[in-house]
Formats: C-alpha cells, structure tokens, sequence
C-alpha cells in the first residue's frame, strides 16, 4: 500500500484525501503557484484547457467571502477560457482550487436552467417569459388580497449581487408590505452579525485580511480554512514562513488538515466550546493578564440588561476555572492556561472562526465571547489584532447583512422593531410613514415552518437551494410541495427545483452586473463579461419585472445594477455604513473599497473604530461609536449545554462541513468535472477508532439515527478524523445529510446547529460481513 505521506498519493479519489499536486494530475491541469508555500490548496493559476485569450479583465471569484480578485481570459468568441489570481487584488494573486475552475463551470452548459417552465399537472414544462410571470404576478397578487402582506415570502441568497438583494427587499418590504424577507445567511451568519452587533453596537469586523500580515498568533476555532477558504490559510502560512515563531492555535472537535499545522491543537468534545473560551477568560482575569487600558476605558460589563463591574465579571468567571471545566471539554487544564498565555501575551492575536461557532445553539454567546477575548486583552484595533468572523458565502455581508435583507432588519443597521428606524428608512425610500409593517417577519425556519402551516402560500427562492440546505430538511418539504413556490436558479439539478411550480432561468456570475461586498467590508465590482445563457435573466431583472407587474413600478424607480447601486450608495449616506464614495467609476478602476468610504476621495477604511476611521474624532484613539457611550459591551454569558449530548443510546457526535473541492450544496461544482472527483453513494467518514468499534470499513453501509430520523451512506475511514465524531458533506445529494442533521437553534439569532448532532450507527445487510 502506498504510504500516505507520498505526493501522488490517492485513495478512491476522495478528494478529502487528496493534496493539491495529487488533485492537479487528477484534473488532467497545468498550475501556477509562483511563490506560494505549498503547504495548502491555494493557487495563482489552474488551466484545465488551454485556450487563446484575446483580452483580459479584473474581477472577483464566484465563491466564498475571501473575495478573491481575479483575472478573467476572454477568447476571440468572448467565452471565458482562462482564469488567474489578480496579483493586484487583496488576495496577491493567490485563488483556490474551485476559484481556478470558473472557466469550466461557465462553460458548462448542460447543468443550466434554459428557459422559464411552469409546473402543468405536477410536472414542469417549457415556457415563455411572458407567460410565467403573470403566473407568478397573479398568484402572488391573489394571495396578497385573500390572506393579506403577510401570506407572501422572499428567500433570497448570499449569492446574489446587492443590487439585487436590496431591491427584493424595497420591494417586499417598503411596497407589498410583507417582512418576510429572509435567506441562507440566516444559516451560516446570523450569530456573528448578532454577535458584532450586541458588543460593538454595529455589524461587521473591525479588522481586515492585512492583519494576517501582522499577526504573531492565529487563534481558528471553528475554521477549517486549509479547505474551505485556502487562500487565507495560505496567507497564513506565509506569515509564519515569514516569522517562524508565529504561532498557529486550532480548536476544532476533527482534527483538519488546518489542526494538522497547528502549533497547538485543542480537539475539544463537540458542543462545549463555550466552556473553553469562559475558561480563557478567567485565566486572563485571574492571572492579570487583561488590558487595564480597555478595561478602565473602552469597555462596559453587562449582565443582560444590568450593567455590572469588573469585579462581578470575575466572581462570574471563577466557575469556568480550567480545573473545574477541562473534563468536559475533553483536554487538559494545562492546555487552556497555556492557550489562553498565547493569546493574551503575543504582541497581535488574530482570530478567525466560522460555521463551528455560528451553527450553534449558542452561537450568538459564543461571538460575543470571541469579541470579548480580544476586548479585554486589547488584542483590537491594532495591526495583527482582531476578532474575524469568515464569511462562506460571497456576498452574505454586503448583500444582506448590509443590506438588512433579513426579517427582522432594514437597511445598513437598523431593526425594524425601532419606530425612529422604520421612519428613517421610510422617508429615504419615499414611501408613507407607517408603511413599513413594525412586526418582523418569519426566520428561515420558520418561514419554512409556516408553509407547513399555511401561513405563507406563496414564495419567491432565488439563488439558493433550501430543499438540500436546510436543517432536518424532511421536516420542512411538505409546505415546500403544497404552497406556490417560484425558483429563479441557473442550474438544473437544484433540489428545490422538484418543488417549484415556477422556474425562472437566471443568468449566472459574469452574465450579468453588480457588487460583492466581502469579509472584510470591501465592495467589488463584477462587470457583465458574456452573454446570458440562452433565455436566462439577471435576478435584477426578474425583481424590476415582478414589481411593476404588481403595481410597485413607481417604487422601484432603480431598473438597472448601476441606477440601483446609484440609489443605495446615497441611502448610506445616513448612516455609519457610508460608502457614498463608492462611485461605479472607482469601482470600476478599484481592487475593491472597505466601507466607511463617505466621499469620492477617501481611501476605504480597513481597520474600524480608531483614528483613520471617518467617524472616529480627532482627539480620540479607540472609540466604539455603535454604542452611545463609546465602549464596548462585554457580556457575561453562561455556558449552557444543548440537546444534542451524546448518550448510550446515541454515543456518536454528527457534524458537517465543506471540503475543498466541493461547494455549498453542490450545484455549481457538482458539475465541474474536475472537481467531481467522488463518485458513488454518499459517504460518512469515521476514525479508525470508531471504524473499529462498530465493526466496519472503507465501502460498508451503514444507517445513521438521530431523532430526527435515518439515513444510509457509505464509510470511508480516515485518521484525520476524531474518535466519537463522524463527519459528512451537505453537498452530495446522494448523501442528504441535512435529513438526519438538527433544527435546534440560536434563541437570538435563529441560526439553527448543524454542527452538533448526537447519532447512532448499525452496519447494513449490503456491507461485507467481514471487518
């Protein structure tokens, strides 16, 4: 057998256990890595097929929040054939696997949605722009007027371009009067946006990808970015290629090729993280290692609504004592003290975390505490230093966070609970005071859930794939089958597409134009560089339709990305969002701007709340201007465990993620032949330990229980897993893990725990009877 640490190694082309050079000579590609570190699955260039490029042309990757720039290679015919990192761009030039791929899937022509198809019959069939929108226009109209605003839906994407996002949302909730207007990103980052904005009184980072230049200690928890945001692992890397006494601390219940570069790897028993960071803090507190500064000046103890004192933060502390906690979290005390030194003595700490601490029951407790960490050690508002929450999807932070394209937000920052909010937005849209419904609209889940209940009947799905995605899916697919439900998606093979009784073909990436604003609040340009797929349509276009076919044309004033951008560029001026002087033209010539940028001449801000930053005083070093006193929140955040704890009956932990080659629920990569490297039924990967424990092997079935139900796959055993811990994709629709996954939630955010589900495991009759 061939030993695991060769470079060529492969094993069932599954592609988690591939490394980079191996997954090259398997996509048959030529790539570029110039001087990467070679330590990850970053690249500056993979081409699949050669192909003369006549122009070329700057642009921004299709996937996750990093907002890699790009260089897009245009042939004669103008089709995309060649992709590049734009070594101007913030990234340096560096792109991932997937990102290296574009070309291929805008190429790929097969996978897309064609042309509009109305469901006759229960079955979809071909038809006309015209005729499938006044299906969707006189049914979403007739049941405005039978059961009022309310009994109508938006689900919308981090995905989409703001402009349309903003639109949708103008349009749901400035003119039909319905707040159910939500999305995905309520998946993935609701408690880091409630997170931010309970500490610092505003949503998003202060901080920016150039401190990962600048750090002397990386903090991930929750993150695996060797796979799901490689160029950003691979930044890191070269930080500590650069300053080798850099240190790398990962606390992941797997161990991930990112816990495998760990200078300190915590493999903590999942669901207990809280416990660690508490524990941390009261290290910090008790040793002395916190910030006197912060603590006298820049701070305020809260214990919900009661403001306390430092010193009742402490006595609060004092149980979570890394003697009283470190069985539980399954490691040792030493290993908390020791972390907890690192992060508060390094000269700049930078943390970065993801869906393992936002997936969470008590996701939004756990962002305040990953904020409250770099708070009290004044590891903030510094180069190097800062609390980084990644994003997953594109444009999940410009496009609805900023946008308030959520059911309980307005735009850029304001709550629709607020009557001086409501008004506020009101009078810059134009429309009557009191229009805007005060009551918040449904969540993802819930929204969903009222189609089971008959209270929402008709819904609009843009550019997402809920019938894949959503926790404990099963549960959620009747209201999906018997409410009107229209899908604008550009590719075929969507789960949610089985459900619609209205597909609308979009245009896909450089079809069409518009802004993604990314992680680290910088706004992008993607210019229209092709033509739309056959009768495929912006979302943009579909929205502008929609409204003037429902009476709201004088609303959406705005037709075009440009008029649109135009128009919200200015509706932020009013706010402590302002990107005012974000004109088309900059943007056009720009490799991005970080908002505040309030006027054409101001650079972008890229690191928030200290001198530099447009709203800062002069006089004042550090100033939290969300709040009205200035000073941060920290809050006093008690660790409570959930409901999904393993026992006799369930003994294993459950949970999900990405892998590199793959992306969200699949649709855009499954189709990319050099990515779909697996093939067969779904698969379930275990520990050796596990593997042996239940007796099975590599290519067994076998059926994993929760209570929410069971599910078969196939198990591939691998040692970079945990023992107690199996793992599963959410992108194969062969293995819809999502089915078996938990709908507990976040009380605050809503964000629902796909990470910690409490499972039971049996061998099937199909598996081999040997092990």
């Amino acid at each position: 057998m061939k030993d695991q640490k060769d470079p060529d190694y492969i094993e069932d082309k599954d592609i988690h256990k591939l490394n980079r050079r191996s997954f090259v000579k398997l996509a048959g590609g030529i790539v570029a890595v110039g001087a990467l570190t070679g330590t990850g699955w970053a690249v500056t260039e993979l081409s699949v097929k050669e192909g003369p490029v006549k122009s070329w042309h700057k642009s921004v990757c299709r996937y996750c929040g990093t907002g890699c720039g790009v260089m897009l290679g245009l042939d004669k015919k103008k089709n995309l054939v060649r992709v590049r990192g734009d070594q101007e761009a913030h990234n340096k030039g560096v792109i991932c696997i997937k990102g290296s791929l574009l070309a291929e899937l805008m190429n790929d022509k097969e996978a897309r949605v064609a042309k509009p198809m109305v469901r006759i019959q229960g079955k979809l069939r071909e038809s006309t722009w015209e005729e499938a929108m006044e299906i969707v226009a006189d049914k979403f109209r007739e049941t405005i007027d039978q059961h009022g605003p309310e009994s109508v839906a938006f689900y919308g994407s981090g995905q989409l371009f703001i402009e349309e996002s903003y639109t949708a949302n103008k349009l749901f909730k400035g003119g039909i009067g319905s707040n159910n207007v939500d999305g995905n990103p309520r998946l993935c980052m609701a408690s880091a946006a409630f997170g931010y904005t309970q500490v610092f009184g505003k949503d998003e980072p202060a901080g920016c990808f150039d401190d990962i230049d600048h750090a002397d200690v990386f903090f991930l928890i929750g993150s695996n970015a060797y796979e799901a945001h490689p160029p950003i692992f691979e930044r890191m890397m070269r930080r500590k290629a650069a300053n080798p006494d850099t240190k790398i601390i990962v606390v992941d219940p797997r161990r991930t090729k990112t816990a495998e570069h760990a200078d300190f790897y915590l493999p903590v028993i999942p669901g207990t993280d809280m416990l660690l960071l508490n524990s941390m803090l009261q290290v910090i507190v008790a040793e002395g290692l916190y910030s006197q500064e912060y603590v006298d000046n820049h701070i305020t103890f809260m214990d919900g609504e009661k403001e306390v004192s430092f010193d009742q933060y402490k006595k609060f502390l004092e149980d979570y004592a890394p003697e009283k906690v470190a069985a539980e979290l399954g490691i040792s005390a030493p290993q908390i003290r020791e972390t907890a030194y690192y992060f508060a003595h390094s000269k700049a700490t930078m943390s970065m975390w993801t869906m393992g601490l936002n997936q969470r029951v008590q996701g939004v407790f756990l962002n305040n505490n990953m904020n409250a960490l770099h708070l009290i050690t004044g590891q903030i508002n510094k180069p190097g230093a800062t609390p980084m929450s990644l994003t997953g999807q594109s444009n999940a932070c410009g496009g609805v966070r900023d946008t308030g394209s959520l059911a309980h937000l307005l735009p850029n920052g304001r709550l629709i609970a607020k009557p001086k909010h409501r008004e506020e937005v009101e009078q810059l849209w134009g429309i009557p005071k009191g229009k805007i419904n005060p009551k918040p609209g449904y969540d993802a889940l819930s929204l969903f859930q009222a189609m089971n209940d008959d209270k929402v009947k008709a819904v609009l799905v843009m550019c997402t794939n809920p019938a894949q995605s959503l926790p404990n899916v099963r549960k959620y697919l009747p209201g999906m089958e018997k409410q009107f439900m229209v899908v604008a998606d550009a590719f075929a093979d969507s789960e949610t597409l089985k459900y619609a009784d209205v597909v609308l073909p979009a245009a896909l990436y450089i079809e069409k134009e518009g802004v993604y604003g990314q992680t680290e609040r910088r706004y992008q340009l993607i210019e229209q560089l092709v033509e739309p797929y056959e009768e495929a349509r912006s979302d943009l276009a579909i929205l502008v339709d929609l409204a003037e076919r429902l009476g709201y044309g004088d609303l959406i004033k705005s037709k075009t990305s440009a008029e649109v951008w135009d128009e919200y560029r200015k509706f932020s001026a009013s706010s402590f969002y302002n990107f005012e002087g974000m004109t088309r033209e900059r943007l056009q010539q720009e490799r991005g701007l970080q908002w505040p940028c309030p006027t054409e001449d101001h650079p972008g801000t890229a690191r928030r709340y200290i001198q530099g930053d447009p709203f800062v005083p002069e006089g004042k070093s550090v100033m939290f201007y969300g709040k009205p006193n200035g000073k941060a929140t920290v809050f006093l955040r008690p660790y409570k465990r959930g409901k999904e704890v393993a026992s006799l009956s369930r003994p294993t932990y459950l949970t999900t993620g990405r892998v590199v080659s793959q992306w969200h629920t699949g649709t855009m990569t499954r189709n990319v032949k050099e990515l779909n490297t697996q093939s067969g039924p779904g698969r379930f990967v275990f520990h050796p330990q596990d593997a042996a424990h239940y007796h099975v092997k590599d290519g067994d079935e076998v059926v994993v229980t929760s209570s929410r139900g069971e599910m078969k796959g196939i198990v591939s055993v691998s040692e970079f897993e945990t023992p107690g811990v199996i793992f599963a994709s959410f992108f194969d629709p062969k293995l819809m893990v999502n089915d078996v996954v938990s709908d507990d939630n976040d009380p605050i955010s809503k964000q629902p725990d796909y990470k910690v589900t409490a499972v039971s495991i049996s061998k099937t009759s199909n598996s081999s009877q040997t092990s």
